[in-house]
């Protein structure tokens, strides 16, 4: 890997083009699940969006966590899982900003 690849994986773009939308959205207790895993290093990280319209506003909060999975499918049923699990534990404060 040369200088180019190894700033692109320091930087978030060292991924094999899979990245991204990876399984479908889920709707869970009003918000919408946008599961995303990153491929890193041979194996899937746990990543995704939670949403929600607020006051007729699109709410977005990204997550990663640094999980890692062997196979796609494994990553997309465990960034569900995780995001559930956020939502249940934070509700609508995962919109707050943080300062």
């Amino acid at each position: 890997m040369g200088l180019l690849g190894s700033l692109k994986s320091l930087f978030g773009g060292g991924g094999d083009g899979q990245d991204g939308r990876a399984g479908d959205a889920v709707d869970y207790n009003g918000f919408q699940i946008q599961p995303s895993p990153e491929r890193r290093d041979g194996g899937w990280n746990t990543a995704g969006v939670i949403s929600k319209t607020i006051d007729g506003e699109e709410k977005e909060h990204r997550f990663i966590r640094v999980d890692t999975h062997s196979n796609l499918d494994d990553a997309v049923s465990f960034s569900i899982t995780k995001a559930q699990q956020i939502i249940d534990e934070q509700g609508d404060n995962i919109f707050r900003s943080k300062r």
